[in-house]
């Protein structure tokens, strides 16, 4: 069986590769080597470099470790904590997805 590729947009490339040179670059400020920090997060200095790098085949578990590890996991929160786009349409008055009411059993 081989290995399914995984296909992104360039924008969403450039962003992990952002992700991944942040995260590098906290690791070194906090002067811990990388098979340190592979120690940490649970996973080998393989993978570690794979996240550093930004790939996108890594799963997202394994970047959580390694913000966990440097103490940055609060920093996840953040993502979609400001919905201005979704908070837009809701104002805007769209429908909303409107659900059949339940049938009583008799």
């Amino acid at each position: 069986m081989t290995k399914k590729k995984t296909v992104i947009f360039p924008k969403t490339e450039k962003i992990l590769k952002d992700l991944g040179e942040n995260l590098r670059l906290a690791r070194l400020r906090r002067n811990v080597t990388s098979r340190l920090e592979a120690e940490r997060a649970g996973i080998s200095v393989a993978t570690l470099s794979l996240i550093e790098k930004g790939a996108p085949s890594v799963a997202i578990g394994n970047y959580m470790q390694v913000l966990l590890s440097l103490n940055l996991e609060k920093d996840i929160l953040k993502v979609a904590a400001d919905d201005e786009l979704g908070r837009k349409l809701q104002d805007a008055g769209l429908p909303l997805r409107v659900r059949a009411s339940k049938r009583k059993r008799i």
